[in-house]
């Protein structure tokens, strides 16, 4: 029987599976895992809201979240997760979206002319701790105008025995233990003002420059620590009225503000006294002021001076004073004649 050649049916090759491996399964839990913190911080940042403990305390460090954004990014590449290369995508366009400095609407020029140039120094001193760096400051850099937080009894007893009256012979100091105390310092006149309730002292003048007063008032709220989020969060919203009770008039508000511009309750102040930051139109938007145990570029700033339009800004730095925990804030700005 003549022999035939036959040609078997091939093996039938099974589907490729639903899920991809096991590598894969994993870095995309690791995408999963690493964007659920930045999504939630953005989000209140998008909602223009700084919610309840961890969100207040981590939308001070809102720049540091691109890095676990980045991370996930990289983990839904490997995974072949296109939902996730979009999540973490928009996550990460949106944080460097709001990373820009803070655009308060208004204009950075005053079109007055300039009648008087000033620095202003801001100093959270930890407890006078850094007294003797603040002192060596202030005999270096002679601002007009300088704000100092935690000025405890060290700090205040000093600034009297060592800062001479003849160079700032105008002063307004609450003397206080620990936090509590604050100094305003001033070569120019100071008139009475209420300043603002609060446990740590916030105290606040009317400073005569050039012949225009100017309201000259310290910031010092308390932190957001995790059990203290609504103290804190009453006691901006009492500085925010302040700023709105002088809107349109000459102002400088300067000091720890214990808030960075991802905070809603710190931009709330900007916008209702139509304030400026200083440091953003002196180039410093991002340098860190707090805690200055990491070294720069970690940390946040919550050291401001905020300024109404009458002001421009000429420099903006960043001083290291030794044994606090705050860099301190040395801006010269330029007064312009009232519009």
């Amino acid at each position: 029987m003549d022999s035939a050649t036959s040609t078997a049916a091939p093996a039938a090759v099974p589907d490729a599976p639903l899920r991809p491996p096991g590598r894969r399964r994993a870095a995309g839990w690791f995408a999963v895992l690493l964007l659920i913190v930045p999504t939630v911080v953005v989000v209140h940042r998008i909602m223009d809201m700084d919610g309840v403990t961890p969100v207040p305390q981590l939308l001070a460090f809102l720049p540091w979240l691109l890095a676990p954004s980045a991370l996930a990014l990289l983990f839904a590449l490997l995974a072949r997760w296109r939902a996730g290369m979009a999540w973490a995508t928009v996550v990460l366009a949106l944080i460097g979206w709001f990373v820009r400095p803070y655009d308060s609407g208004l204009a950075d020029v005053p079109k007055g002319q300039v009648i008087a140039q000033l620095d202003v120094l801001t100093s959270n001193v930890e407890f006078g701790n850094a007294t003797p760096g603040l002192l060596a400051t202030i005999q270096r850099e002679q601002p007009d105008l300088v704000f100092v937080q935690e000025c405890a009894a060290v700090c205040s007893d000093a600034l009297a025995a060592e800062i001479s009256q003849a160079e700032y012979p105008y002063r307004n100091v609450v003397e206080g233990a620990a936090a509590s105390g604050s100094a305003i310092l001033s070569k120019y006149p100071l008139q009475k003002a209420a300043g603002i309730a609060s446990l740590h002292a916030m105290p606040g003048s009317v400073a005569v420059i050039a012949g225009q007063k100017v309201n000259v008032q310290l910031a010092h709220p308390l932190p957001p620590i995790p059990d203290g989020v609504d103290e804190w969060r009453a006691e901006l919203d009492l500085m925010r009225k302040y700023a709105r009770g002088a809107k349109g008039e000459p102002t400088l508000f300067a000091g720890d503000f214990n808030a960075s511009q991802d905070h809603a309750a710190f931009r709330n102040i900007l916008d209702d006294g139509d304030l400026r930051n200083s440091s953003a139109l002196g180039g410093a938007s991002r340098t860190p002021s707090w805690p200055t145990m990491v070294g720069r570029p970690l940390g946040t700033q919550i050291d401001h001076v905020l300024i109404s339009e009458e002001f421009s800004v000429r420099k903006a730095r960043f001083l290291e004073l030794g044994n606090t925990d705050h860099r301190s804030l040395l801006v010269r700005l330029d007064l312009h004649a009232g519009r």
